[in-house]
């Protein structure tokens, strides 16, 4: 389960900011999750919730989960599609010459502070 490294990356990165803006409390935090990011929401808030009790910046602080569709290019007739339910292939003209525009993210979007 590597979202708990993710959690902790968070975490340490989070910590650094609050040290620099002396925040002494940190909320809640809004990351931008791509829909293929590999990372799975339910086990991240499961990790941050035990993860967030251990560090007191971070006790009883809410993790929101904003979840960014994973979309392709097709490089043959320039249209975009959902990835999840098209794969590599383009459903439009059939090519295999696509590439991933979004849904690969993984991105701290909002910090709440008191």
């Amino acid at each position: 389960m590597h979202e708990l490294g993710v959690t902790f990356h968070i975490m340490d990165h989070l910590e650094k900011v609050a040290a620099e803006n002396k925040v002494t409390h940190v909320r809640k935090v809004t990351l931008e999750l791509g829909e293929v990011s590999t990372v799975i929401e339910s086990y991240l808030q499961s990790c941050w919730t035990w993860a967030a009790k251990k560090r007191p910046l971070f006790d009883k602080s809410e993790l929101v989960v904003e979840t960014l569709p994973a979309i392709t290019y097709c490089e043959n007739c320039e249209k975009t599609y959902p990835t999840v339910a098209n794969g590599k292939i383009c459903p439009y003209c059939g090519s295999e010459h696509t590439y991933l525009l979004q849904g690969n993210e993984f991105n701290i979007k909002e910090i709440e502070v008191e």
